[in-house]
């Protein structure tokens, strides 16, 4: 008997988790508060940021009303189709990505900004 292949997560699927990860992070939505919103478990929503499971069309429906963002913005209809946005996404995903950026819009303009973008810069290419 032939064993089942790994399944790998589509494209689609992971790039919608991650847009439904920013968008609940620029909300300032755990994943708890936006499960009990949509009426499943905070795991599911985790599966669903990853990738790992597949949203349903009426869960995304209310995923995105929760989020407060029209339908087409979960699959980046309402975007350039450059693929900058989806960079950018993909960038404030990482962890801390968006608290960092929250902290530095909060400085004032000028050497403040510019000391710590050399500092961040610095330690990326620190031996």
């Amino acid at each position: 008997m032939a064993s089942k292949p790994e399944s790998v997560a589509d494209p689609v699927d992971v790039a919608v988790g991650a847009r439904i990860r920013l968008l609940r992070k620029v909300r300032g939505l755990s994943q708890q508060a936006l499960a009990e919103a949509a009426g499943v478990t905070f795991q599911q929503i985790q599966k669903y940021e990853r990738g790992a499971n597949r949203v349903s069309a009426s869960m995304l429906t209310r995923i995105a009303k929760t989020l407060e963002v029209p339908m087409a913005e979960m699959f980046g209809e309402a975007t350039t189709s450059s693929g900058a946005v989806d960079e950018v996404a993909a960038l404030l995903s990482e962890p801390g990505a968006l608290e960092l950026l929250k902290a530095y819009s909060g400085l004032p303009r000028g050497v403040s900004r510019s000391a710590l973008v050399e500092f961040v810069r610095s330690l990326t290419t620190a031996p």
